[in-house]
């Protein structure tokens, strides 16, 4: 039973990946054992959301294990009556017909009818009935496997031994709360695998963050210990496409070491690491500085000298949030520098800043995007300058005499909150902030947060 497993000696040794179709049923028999599934007991895993990211780790896992139906049911979970618009059916279409194997397999289905239709205007698609034929609404030019989708949050969670967080940071307290409702009768406590890259800022009654996988824990009462986060340099249609990727399960060692083994693959490999906080807070600040980066990279025509001045100033920042928030936090170097550098580099939020600074996109329309979903840094960017500019986190600034709120330190931070929250300056001001004279070199910003004692406990309600 999920939730009551002792390690003792069923505790799995992530050594040694299966690398062959044999060996996916003897991972996933091992899982069941450690979860105390016997023959006839379906192990239950769901996820929750059916974003980019959250569709193609549903549908890496269907595509391993959803062969043995009579072991492992595999569903993921979505929101009814969201339509498409016919612009996106018509794309759609095109991705349908340059494929044969996706071609063949919805004739096979009695599916393609309903797509020439909503192509032709005569029929209106939702975004969970494309889903259970393998199409995700953020990502249609990745066809995935056929999913098994179901709309009504009950139904999906009340039983489930696993659940994978697939909502925006900005939607995951809600729906847990939801959820949380679902579970007050159950026995077992189910294991969370959070995706979320993202968090929230609370003021009073002191000033803290508040990560995903805090959030779940609030909103449904499961101790953090069965909650995980998993992140990595993780573009979702290049892992689909089997693109060589890593990641990291973070998280108690009861629960992280039989998942790592459960979810690696020969194309993606899962590491297991014990500071959740480094890595899910780095998860939501990569975000914010990916958008930057997707400005940096518009306004210079691609300088590969600014972007690399850019990078130096963001990952300097970056390292001195962490150790604010952590009083050992992992170095940013392997998957945590990786992560960055691929969200910097190619992504949604990266994507984000190049429109709105080429003016393709304007600031009214949201941080919710069709065909791109949530842009999840600026609703990060609006918490953590509201966060590090409270006095009662000071620390000392490197060329005044006088100690200063965080923020002070985090000039970019500064002005993508100026931007893209207060509208106070204009796009350009990221290539401003970057050339004055008076920004401090970003080894000195490095040198505070690693000689001085600037941990505050409190910023993750550690009082």
């Amino acid at each position: 039973m999920v939730g009551s497993i002792g390690l003792s000696s069923n505790k799995p040794s992530v050594n040694g990946p299966f690398l062959n179709h044999n060996g996916l049923e003897e991972k996933l028999d091992e899982l069941r054992k450690y979860l105390g599934k016997v023959d006839g007991d379906l192990l239950k895993i769901v996820g929750v959301g059916a974003g980019a990211w959250g569709s193609v780790f549903a549908a890496l896992l269907q595509d391993s294990y959803g062969q043995y139906r009579e072991k492992v049911q595999i569903r993921i979970w979505r929101r009814a009556g969201r339509a498409v618009e016919k612009a996106t059916a018509q794309r759609l279409f095109e991705v349908i017909n340059s494929r044969e194997d996706v071609l063949r397999r919805l004739i096979r289905r009695c599916a393609y009818l309903k797509y020439v239709e909503a192509r032709l205007g005569e029929r209106t698609l939702y975004a969970d009935e494309i889903l259970k034929d393998g199409f995700c609404l953020n990502m249609i030019d990745t066809p995935l496997c056929p999913m098994k989708v179901v709309t009504n949050l009950q139904e999906a969670v009340w039983d489930a031994d696993i659940v994978i967080n697939g909502l925006p940071s900005t939607e995951t307290r809600d729906v847990f709360e939801e959820i949380s409702e679902y579970w007050k009768e159950r026995i077992t406590t189910p294991v969370v695998i959070s995706l979320a890259k993202g968090i929230e800022a609370e003021l009073a009654p002191f000033p803290r963050i508040i990560t995903p996988t805090q959030m779940i824990s609030q909103a449904t009462g499961i101790p953090i210990e069965n909650i995980l986060y998993l992140g990595g340099p993780n573009i979702a249609s290049e892992i689909y496409n089997k693109e060589y990727a890593n990641a990291r399960i973070c998280g108690s060692e009861k629960w992280r070491l039989p998942l790592a083994k459960f979810l690696r693959q020969p194309h993606f490999i899962v590491w297991d690491n014990s500071d959740l906080v480094t890595h899910e807070v780095m998860g939501g600040l990569k975000n914010v500085y990916a958008i930057g980066a997707g400005m940096v990279a518009a306004l210079t025509n691609e300088s590969a000298t600014s972007k690399s001045v850019y990078f130096a100033h963001c990952t300097s920042e970056m390292i001195f949030i962490t150790h604010l928030l952590a009083e050992e936090p992992e170095k940013l170097a392997g998957p945590l520098l990786a992560d960055t550098y691929v969200t910097l580099l190619k992504g949604r939020n990266a994507w984000y800043g190049q429109m709105i600074a080429k003016g393709q996109l304007s600031l009214d329309i949201g941080d919710s995007i069709s065909g791109k979903g949530t842009i999840q840094g600026v609703s990060a960017i609006e918490a953590f300058y509201e966060l590090l500019s409270q006095p009662s986190l000071s620390v000392p600034h490197p060329g005044a005499n006088k100690p200063v709120a965080p923020v002070e330190l985090c000039p970019i931070l500064k002005t993508l909150y100026r931007t893209l929250i207060t509208r106070e300056q204009g796009a350009r001001a990221i290539l401003e902030a970057l050339r004055d004279q008076h920004l401090n070199d970003p080894r000195d910003r490095i040198e505070i947060a690693q000689t001085h004692a600037i941990y505050r406990p409190s910023l993750l309600g550690h009082l």
